[in-house]
Formats: structure tokens, sequence, C-alpha cells
């Protein structure tokens, strides 16, 4: 099973995200396509992807180069520090997991996800 990656592109998209996070849980992947930290974490995310738990969870991919804005209202709406990669879990409306670089885990987010 391949990573269901939903294209983030929109302000708006961030804003219906969040809502619907008050339903279940959504995952947001922030990427540098010129980066290989950045694309070891995208592959890693892929790789676990399967065997995660999470695979009724939403994710979202924002590519940075391409859609940088969107990362800064990311920051300010959830009250996160830019990073990249970083994968961040919203549920509630806010901001419940938040890592970066290779602090990547998607066993720590299914953890959170399973306790709350």
């Amino acid at each position: 099973m391949s990573t269901p990656w939903l294209p983030l592109t929109q302000p708006e998209q961030i804003t219906d995200l969040a809502q619907a996070s008050h339903e279940r849980p959504v995952l947001i992947f922030k990427h540098s396509t010129s980066c290989s930290i950045s694309a070891a974490a995208k592959s890693k995310i892929e790789r676990q992807w399967a065997n995660s738990g999470l695979t009724n969870v939403p994710i979202y991919y924002l590519d940075l180069l391409r859609f940088r804005p969107l990362s800064a209202q990311i920051a300010e709406q959830f009250g996160v520090r830019h990073e990249s990669p970083q994968l961040l879990l919203i549920q509630d409306g806010k901001c419940r997991y938040d890592a970066s670089h290779m602090g990547i885990r998607l066993s720590d987010v299914s953890d959170r996800v399973m306790k709350d």
C-alpha cells in the first residue's frame, strides 16, 4: 500500500483540515524537494505507512518550494516553528505532535493517536 498523499496547495485547505481534525486526526508532512534529508524522511514514511496503524488518517503533503506561504500559515495557525522536513499531527484543531528531520517516527504518531 502506498502512502495516500493529499496535495496541500490552497490556504483554505488548512482551515478545512483543522475543522476536520475535530472528527479524526490529520497529518501534514512538509517537504523540501531540494533537500536530501527531507527526501529520506519522506521515503521512511512511505516505507512504514502500511504497517503504521495510521492508514485511516489523511496525510497531506506540502511542497515547500512551490507553496512556501502555506508553511507560514501552518506555523501561525498551529503555533509551531517552521522546519523541513516536518510532520504534524492535528487533532481537535491543535497540533498534538510535531517532529522534524530524522526525529519523524510514525510509531510516535500512532502512539499519540491511539492514546487520545
